[in-house]
C-alpha cells in the first residue's frame, strides 16, 4: 500500500428508494476512488437504509469523500468507522469441489478451527459457510486455495455496528 494510504469505513444512513445505491456508487466511480467493499440492507425504519462502504485512501481524499456523501440529498447520516470501535463481520462461502474422503475430513477440521458451518454437502463437493471478519476470511481463502485444487468462492461486503463497549473488530 503506498505511504499514506490505508483502508478506511463509512456507514452511512440514506433514504431507501430506487437510484440511492447507484448515486452512492456512481461518486466513487467518477472521482476514481477505489470501493473495496459496499453492502447495504434496510433498518429497523423501512424508509432508511444502512450503507457500510471499505475503501483504501489518503487522508485528504477520505475527508473528500466524506464531504461529498454529506452533499447528498438522499444521505441521512455519515458515520467514519476507521477509528471506532465496531463489530464489523462479513460473509463468505467457500465451495470445494472434487473432494476425496481425505480431503473430506481436512475441510470439517478447517471448518471446526474456523468455526465455519458445514451448509450443503455432496458425493465429492462440500460448501462451507464463514461469519468473520474480512481479514480472517482473506486467511481462510488464501489456506483453500493452498490445500484443494478446485474451489469456488462468494464473499459479501462487512457490515459493521458500533460497539457498546470498548472491544475491536
Amino acid at each position: 500500500m503506498e505511504k499514506g494510504m490505508k483502508k478506511r469505513w463509512i456507514s452511512l444512513y440514506v433514504e431507501n428508494q430506487v437510484g440511492v445505491l447507484s448515486k452512492i456508487s456512481g461518486l466513487f466511480s467518477g472521482k476514481s476512488y477505489n470501493l473495496d467493499s459496499l453492502t447495504v440492507g434496510t433498518t429497523e425504519d423501512p424508509t432508511v437504509s444502512r450503507m457500510t462502504i471499505a475503501t483504501v485512501s489518503d487522508d485528504e481524499t477520505f475527508e473528500q469523500i466524506k464531504k461529498q456523501l454529506n452533499r447528498m440529498v438522499e444521505v441521512i447520516k455519515v458515520i467514519d468507522f476507521t477509528d471506532v470501535f465496531v463489530r464489523m463481520k462479513e460473509i463468505l462461502y467457500v465451495k470445494v469441489m472434487n473432494c476425496t474422503s481425505a480431503d473430506k475430513v481436512e475441510v470439517f477440521q478447517i471448518a471446526e478451527t474456523f468455526k465455519a458451518r458445514v451448509i450443503d454437502y455432496g458425493k465429492d463437493s462440500l460448501l462451507l459457510e464463514f461469519v468473520q471478519t474480512a481479514t480472517k476470511n482473506d486467511a481462510v481463502i488464501k489456506l483453500f486455495k493452498e490445500e484443494f485444487k478446485t474451489i469456488e468462492v462468494v464473499r459479501g461486503g462487512s457490515v459493521g455496528i458500533e460497539s457498546i463497549s470498548m472491544m475491536e473488530r
